[in-house]
């Protein structure tokens, strides 16, 4: 994402990442960036939610529309309805992609 974003800087397109981790982001350099206190997979809300993904989606186009200069972060003030730790989204069964790769990400991991 931060590549894509830098890139799409460079040739003079305005760019916002919406992420749950704005301190990373930040770090390495994503031009403008929106904080959402929300689980990855669901960064603009719940499925079927249409109301509240919406209303994320108006937000980080605001804040796009706001920022100052590259570097800046803004923060929503959305909520996620449980605790992270009882928040699960995940599939019941792992993907096909993820089971192929299982080894290499443990391995990875542990670097």
């Amino acid at each position: 994402m931060g590549q894509a974003a830098r890139f799409l800087e460079e040739k003079s397109f305005s760019t916002i990442v919406l992420t749950p981790t704005w301190e990373f982001h930040n770090a390495v350099g994503i031009p403008r960036s929106v904080a959402i206190e929300y689980p990855y997979g669901r960064l603009f809300g719940d499925v079927g939610d249409i109301s509240g993904q919406r209303k994320v989606l108006e937000a980080t186009l605001e804040a796009l529309e706001s920022a100052e200069r590259p570097g800046d972060v803004s923060h929503l003030p959305f909520v996620w309805p449980e605790a992270p730790k009882d928040t699960h989204w995940h599939p019941p069964a792992m993907s096909p992609i993820i089971k192929m790769y299982l080894a290499d990400i443990k391995a990875a991991r542990k670097k």
